[in-house]
C-alpha cells in the first residue's frame, strides 16, 4: 500500500503499514486478526484502499474480497475444525460498524456452546491462544492457498 493509498489515524491503514496482524496480502486487499477477537480466529479481510462501502469498491476489490472469504473460511476449516461461521460487514455506525470509514469483512469462527459464562457475567472473552499463535497458524495456509493459485490474486507484496 502506498503512502497515497494509506489514511492518517485509521487502525485499518495503519495495521496495513505495521503488519503485525496481518495474515496475508492479496493484489487489492489483505487478511488481519481482529486485535478484539470474538473468538480464536477471527479475522477481517479489508481493501488496501481507504474506502467507506462496498459501492465505493472496483470490481477486483469486491472479487478478491470474497476470494479472500472463501480462503478464510478453508483456511480456519483446516486450522480450527469450527461448526460454523459468522461472515459479515455493518456499514455506518448505524449498521454497527466500529470503525465505519474504512469498509471490511469480519469472519468469525463459532462453535456450539461458544458462549461461556466470563462473556455473559463479566463482559470479557478468554481466548485459549495469543493472536501471534493465531497467526502462526494461519500465515502458512493462506500462502498454500496462494501457491495453488486457485485465486485471481496474482501480486501479494508481502
Amino acid at each position: 500500500m502506498s503512502g497515497a493509498d494509506r489514511t492518517e489515524g485509521c487502525v485499518f491503514c495503519e495495521a496495513s503499514a505495521e503488519g503485525a496482524l496481518v495474515v496475508f496480502r492479496g493484489a487489492t486487499c489483505y487478511v488481519i486478526l481482529n486485535l478484539y477477537p470474538y473468538n480464536n480466529g477471527h479475522l477481517m479481510i479489508v481493501p488496501k484502499r481507504h474506502i467507506d462501502s462496498l459501492a465505493a469498491a472496483s470490481a477486483d476489490e469486491r472479487g478478491e474480497l470474497m476470494e479472500l472469504a472463501r480462503w478464510a473460511e478453508l483456511a480456519l476449516g483446516e486450522a480450527y475444525h469450527p461448526h460454523g461461521m459468522n461472515m459479515g460487514i455493518n456499514l455506518g455506525r448505524a449498521g454497527g460498524a466500529g470503525i465505519v470509514d474504512h469498509v471490511h469483512l469480519h469472519v468469525v469462527p463459532r462453535w456450539e456452546s461458544d458462549t461461556n459464562f466470563m462473556t455473559v457475567v463479566g463482559e470479557a472473552r478468554v481466548l485459549p491462544e495469543s493472536l501471534e499463535q493465531t497467526a502462526d497458524k494461519l500465515r502458512p495456509i493462506f500462502e498454500r492457498l496462494a501457491a495453488r493459485g486457485e485465486s485471481p490474486v496474482t501480486h501479494r507484496d508481502r
